[in-house]
């Protein structure tokens, strides 16, 4: 169980990071620079429907995570 909680987090984590990259945030200078911005991969109409699927995308999966970890202390630990 405690494996199985383990690999949960690691896959969740990645994904967190890498989706909070794609994203283009409200000041697009610095995020944009880093990450690329969605806008750049998808062209300007698809971006800002793929930047706001990705933002509550992200947002569920980060209360998943959160869930997870607690979970996990209080199972587990």
């Amino acid at each position: 169980m405690k494996l199985a909680f383990g690999i949960v987090l690691l896959v969740m984590a990645v994904f967190l990071v890498v989706a909070v990259l794609m994203q283009s945030g409200k000041d697009k200078r610095l995020s944009g620079t880093i990450a690329g911005g969605a806008e750049t991969f998808f062209g300007k109409s698809n971006a800002d429907k793929w930047d706001k699927k990705l933002s509550v995308l992200t947002t569920v999966v980060a209360v998943i995570f959160v869930l997870v970890v607690i979970a996990m202390y209080v199972f587990v630990g």
